[in-house]
C-alpha cells in the first residue's frame, strides 16, 4: 500500500476533527468535499464568511453538505478565543482589544480551535505563506514541552526495499530551520524519531549526517553534529542514534561496517538528519527527481498539536493527502 493510502486508512480509522482556515480558497473547498466523501475525518470545518465560502463552492461546483462553516467575525467562540489569545500574548504588550481584533484572522482562529480541542488538526498554506502559517502556530498552538523549535520532515518512499524502513525514510529538516544550532539539530532528531513511528510505523534508527564519518574529517561543521548527538543521547537515551555519519555509511550496510564498525546505526538508518537546510532541501529533491522517490511533505513536527503547511502551488489531492497525514498525527 502506498504511503498516501496508508495515511488515508489511518485517518479513516481515527475519525478526528479537521479545520481548514482557508475556506474561500477553491482547491481547499474541493478538498474538504473529498475529505468528507472519503470519510477521512469525523468533522471538517471551513473558516470564512458563509456567503464567500458558498460562492467559492458554487463556482467550483462543490456541495457543502456535511461541511461546517465558521465565520470568526460573528462566532460565539470569538470572545473566548480572544481572551485566550490575550493571555498568551499580554507579556508581549498585547491588549484585550487587539486580541479581539486579531483573533478574527482565519489562521489564528483555526489555530485556537486546535489549541482548545475544538478541532484536532489544522491544514493551511494554499494561499497563505509558510511564515504566516508558522507564526499563527507558534503563537497559539506552540511547541511540545521540552521542544523550543518546531521543524519539518519529508517522508521519502523509494523502491529500494532493502534500505531504510522497507524503502522509506524520514528526511529532516528540509524546509524550516536554515542553519540549526547543535541544540536545534538534537531537537530535529528527537521530533523526527517520533515522526518515524507515526508515519513509517517503524522503530527509528537515526543518523546525524555530515561530510565526515566518525572523525574522518575535522572542523566546526563536524563538531556541531557530534555535539547534537551528545545532547540527543543525554535527553533521549532511548532513541537509537549515531553521528557523525556520511550518507553512504548511514544507509548502506557494507559501507557502514567498513567506515563505522562499532555503530548500531550505520547501514541501518531510516531517519536522516541533515546538518542544515541547504543540504536537506537539495538532498530530498535529488532523491525525488533522480531516484523517482515519492516525497510527502513538508510535514511540520515539534508542535504541541498537529498542524501542516501546504505549498501555495498544491493540488486538491495534495491537500487531501496532507490532511490525512495531519489527522494521522492527531492519533499518535
Amino acid at each position: 500500500m502506498k504511503f498516501a493510502e496508508t495515511m488515508k486508512a489511518k485517518a479513516m480509522q481515527l475519525q478526528k476533527r479537521l479545520v481548514l482556515p482557508e475556506g474561500t480558497e477553491p482547491r481547499t473547498v474541493a478538498a474538504a468535499r473529498r475529505i468528507v466523501d472519503e470519510r477521512l475525518a469525523s468533522k471538517v470545518t471551513l473558516i470564512g464568511e458563509p456567503e464567500k465560502v458558498e460562492k467559492t463552492a458554487k463556482e467550483a461546483k462543490v456541495s457543502l453538505e456535511g461541511i461546517t462553516i465558521v465565520d470568526p467575525q460573528v462566532s460565539d467562540l470569538r470572545k473566548q478565543f480572544a481572551n485566550e489569545y490575550f493571555q498568551l500574548r499580554k507579556h508581549k504588550g498585547m491588549t484585550e482589544e487587539e486580541a479581539y481584533e486579531l483573533i478574527a484572522n482565519e489562521l489564528r482562529f483555526g489555530a485556537m480551535m486546535v489549541r482548545l480541542g475544538i478541532a484536532d488538526a489544522m491544514v493551511a498554506g494554499a494561499e497563505n505563506t509558510t511564515g504566516n502559517v508558522l507564526l499563527a502556530s507558534f503563537q497559539i498552538i506552540k511547541t511540545k514541552p521540552g521542544i523550543k523549535s518546531a521543524s519539518s520532515c519529508f517522508v521519502m518512499a523509494t523502491d529500494k526495499k532493502d534500505l531504510g524502513a522497507g524503502g522509506s525514510f524520514i528526511f529532516s529538516d528540509c524546509a524550516t530551520i536554515p542553519e540549526p544550532t547543535a541544540e536545534q539539530l538534537a531537537e530535529i532528531a528527537e521530533a523526527s524519531a517520533e515522526s518515524c513511528k507515526t508515519y513509517l510505523g517503524a522503530e527509528p534508527v537515526v543518523a546525524l549526517l555530515s561530510y565526515s564519518t566518525k572523525g574522518s574529517a575535522k572542523g566546526p561543521l563536524v563538531d556541531k553534529v557530534t555535539t547534537a548527538l551528545s545532547l540527543l543521547k543525554e535527553k533521549r537515551p532511548d532513541i537509537q542514534a549515531d553521528g557523525e555519519l556520511q550518507l553512504d555509511a548511514a544507509i548502506i550496510e557494507s559501507v557502514g561496517k567498513s567506515k563505522a564498525p562499532g555503530s548500531t546505526v550505520a547501514g541501518k538508518a531510516n531517519v536522516l538528519i541533515f546538518p542544515d537546510l541547504q543540504a536537506g532541501n537539495i538532498g530530498y529533491k535529488l532523491v525525488q527527481r533522480l531516484a523517482g522517490a515519492e516525497a510527502y511533505g513538508p510535514i511540520l513536527q515539534g508542535f504541541a498539536k498537529p498542524v501542516s503547511d501546504l505549498s501555495r502551488g498544491c493540488s486538491i489531492e495534495d491537500i487531501v493527502v496532507t490532511s490525512a497525514i495531519t489527522l494521522a498525527q492527531a492519533g499518535a
